[in-house]
């Protein structure tokens, strides 16, 4: 079998070079192979074919290889993929290696719950500080992070060169607190506040994350599994 280490030369200099026009579908799936495959070199797999992503992801082979063949391919016909050439191209993609830096705004539970968590490490994220209008946390640390002053916010994103902020906040401040970071350079934000937060800056990426929507989501599959039992008894 050939070596990891010579198919890693073999395609190790082939830039990326996305198709233009990529589908938001296919970028959303790019972490979950991430994820997958990052698990399939801990367990010390070399190569897989896409049959066998197939398998482990319940994605066909077929969009697989569409999904891959938008960024270049990356795979060898009869030998299938390299894992850790795959895995380290996608974190490529994904600028898991930019090194950004990201505040989050709001140290109420749901800061401090994503403030606990090493997700911002493990993806190349920076976690600086939190900030906060509580006189009582300012000043603080939550899980090792300095907590401020929001007015310090605008001041502390031109210093620190942020790039992302992370919004915890009730969804009445969602807008001050985007205008004010946005005015300090930072390009994407996190949103956790409960609304569709929309700007009208198109250098600045918004990711809106509804917590609420996927639990909904969750209650309709069981409530049709209940029901597609019933029915079949």
């Amino acid at each position: 079998m050939e070596s990891i280490d010579k198919v890693s030369g073999t395609f190790g200099k082939r830039p990326i070079e996305p198709k233009a026009n990529v589908s938001s579908a296919v970028i959303r799936r790019l972490p979950r192979y991430h994820r997958c495959l990052g698990d399939l070199l801990r367990d010390g797999k070399l190569r897989i074919s896409s049959a066998e992503l197939s398998a482990i992801m319940d994605i066909t082979a077929s969009q697989i290889r569409q999904d891959l063949n938008c960024f270049g391919g990356f795979g060898q016909q009869g030998y299938g993929y390299n894992i850790k050439f795959l895995y380290n191209k996608i974190s490529e993609l994904l600028g898991v290696n930019e090194s950004y830096n990201a505040v989050i705004i709001g140290a109420g539970k749901l800061g401090r719950a994503l403030a606990a968590t090493h997700m911002f490490e493990r993806r190349g994220v920076n976690r600086l500080a939190m900030f906060d209008v509580d006189p009582t946390v300012i000043g603080t640390r939550i899980y090792d992070v300095p907590v401020y002053s929001v007015d310090q916010l605008g001041d502390f994103c031109r210093e620190h060169n942020v790039h992302i902020g992370v919004l915890t906040v009730p969804k009445e401040a969602a807008y001050d607190v985007a205008s004010i970071i946005t005015e300090a350079g930072v390009k994407g934000i996190w949103n956790f506040a409960n609304m569709e937060l929309k700007l009208d800056n198109p250098d600045v990426i918004v990711e809106n994350i509804h917590l609420g929507d996927s639990l909904m989501t969750l209650c309709y599959e069981i409530k049709t599994a209940n029901e597609k039992r019933e029915k079949d008894e």
